[in-house]
């Protein structure tokens, strides 16, 4: 199978390649020079442009009296450093599914092997996930979060929404948000790599539920309406995790021929001290 070549020398490596220990480290230190790369340059973009991205943020504030809310820096460094914040946030949420694809290009051996068509299907796959999990926290889940955050007890406090932090609050919901459109991707490795199945996904279904509730409350917002609305796609995609899984999920590792092999090739040498 021929080698996927790509920039800064990076290849994929077949199924059926052993590498040193050099080797595999000298793979992971060009993997984490080109993501660093990825996200310098996406930073820089970020940063030039900049005004448009922090007027895009500010955009789920609700308005009061047709006018936008008021975002209040306390210190003269605060605008600075915010703006670099931003910029930094927004390069991560930008280099994030370069830097997934890395992850699993250095994972191929373990999984099998994969042509080059396989690689960017499961890439384009990971991407659109994130994609529409970035955009589904942005246009539904943060306009409720606000919504009910900054209205809650009105009647008793005079709301002024501080710059640092509702940025802080908007970026990490949205990089949770596309993390958690991940779990079809995650239960899919997990099944092809023999460690789970959809059998499994589906006796646990329970447990997995609890668990998507939990993460569901401890993500920026925590208020009822918010956690209801990221729970709604997350069964959805558990659903869909288990199918994918029963399509493309491999036999478990302990049936697996290279185990075996190994097993059979353990019992056949004879013990320390036994005759031959």
């Amino acid at each position: 199978m021929a080698r996927f070549r790509a920039p800064l020398g990076l290849r994929t490596v077949t199924a059926d390649e052993r590498l040193t220990v050099v080797e595999h480290l000298d793979e992971l230190r060009r993997r984490l020079i080109a993501s660093a790369v990825a996200l310098v340059l996406a930073f820089v973009a970020a940063y030039l442009l900049r005004n448009e991205i922090i007027g895009f943020l500010k955009a789920p504030l609700p308005t009061e009296n047709g006018e936008e809310s008021a975002l209040i820096t306390l210190s003269p460094t605060e605008p600075f450093f915010t703006v670099l914040k931003v910029s930094l946030w927004s390069a991560i949420l930008a280099a994030l599914p370069i830097w997934l694809y890395h992850v699993y290009a250095f994972v191929i051996p373990a999984i099998g092997a994969q042509s080059r068509r396989v690689m960017l299907t499961v890439v384009a796959a990971v991407s659109a996930l994130f994609a529409a999990g970035v955009a589904f926290g942005y246009f539904v889940v943060l306009p409720v979060a606000l919504r009910f955050l900054l209205n809650f007890g009105d009647d008793l406090f005079v709301s002024q929404v501080r710059a640092g932090e509702y940025f802080g609050f908007v970026t990490a919901m949205l990089l949770a948000s596309g993390l958690l459109f991940e779990v079809p991707v995650a239960m899919v490795a997990f099944a092809r790599l023999g460690v789970a199945s959809a059998d499994l996904y589906r006796r646990n279904w329970r447990l997995a539920i609890v668990v998507i509730a939990a993460l569901a409350a401890i993500l920026p917002g925590g208020d009822p309406f918010s956690m209801f609305l990221l729970m709604i796609p997350q069964v959805l995609l558990y659903a869909l995790g288990i199918w994918l899984s029963g399509v493309f999920g491999g036999p478990p590792l302990w049936e697996r021929e290279t185990w075996t092999a190994d097993s059979a090739e353990d019992d056949d040498e004879p013990l320390s001290g036994a005759p031959a």
